[in-house]
């Protein structure tokens, strides 16, 4: 994609319509870490520009994040395991801190990370490194592409091998890049609707 025709995809998108049936409600329970080291320009950078893209980016093609807030922390136990109070069971946990741990990170100092932890779907952004929008393809918004993740039924695959991760995040970006620029979700909205009966159904068994 030359800058022409990014540019020419950018204003398309810039003047979509908004879907007019009636949105999926998907609930988000964003969980702030109370050890978090984050600056005031990461702070900001994260509520008025990577959080809001996300929300207008998943509400154009019907899906509406339903937001609910707490404080909560990551420790680490004996193990070195995180261990993150806070959670909730059968939603979407959006778990905001400054770095991912170690344990998860393998030091390669992710923006984000999303799967299921001790039986809650987790979603952990770091905000030390995510960002927003960026090169279609390739560097799309770190929330949106985390939030995939999870609507997408990735976190319900256990122990993907390397080649089946790459083609995740590949697959990830694919569907961020669309959703950005032309608002098109339908797959995403009928999986998400999948997802929220699978993390339910789960949350009623436990």
């Amino acid at each position: 994609m030359n800058r022409r025709d990014f540019l020419y995809a950018a204003t398309v998108a810039a003047n979509a319509p908004i879907r007019a049936d009636s949105p999926l409600v998907v609930p988000v329970h964003r969980v702030t870490d109370s050890r978090i080291r984050a600056t005031p320009q990461q702070l900001r950078n994260f509520w008025w520009t990577i959080w809001p893209e996300a929300v207008r980016d998943f509400s154009r093609c019907g899906i509406q994040l339903q937001c609910t807030d707490e404080r909560g922390e990551i420790r680490l136990s004996p193990a070195s395991k995180p261990v993150i109070l806070g959670l909730r069971r059968g939603v979407v946990n959006l778990v905001i801190t400054d770095h991912i741990s170690m344990e998860w990170d393998k030091a390669r100092a992710l923006a984000g990370i999303t799967g299921f932890h001790a039986g809650y779907c987790v979603c952990a952004v770091a905000l030390r490194y995510a960002h927003g929008h960026q090169i279609p393809f390739l560097s799309v918004n770190t929330c949106v592409h985390e939030l995939l993740h999870a609507l997408l039924q990735d976190i319900f695959v256990n122990r993907p091998s390397w080649y089946q991760t790459a083609g995740r995040e590949s697959r990830i970006d694919w569907y961020a890049t669309h959703l950005w620029l032309f608002g098109e979700g339908g797959a995403i909205r009928q999986s998400a609707h999948a997802c929220l009966t699978r993390l339910r159904s789960a949350a009623s068994e436990t």
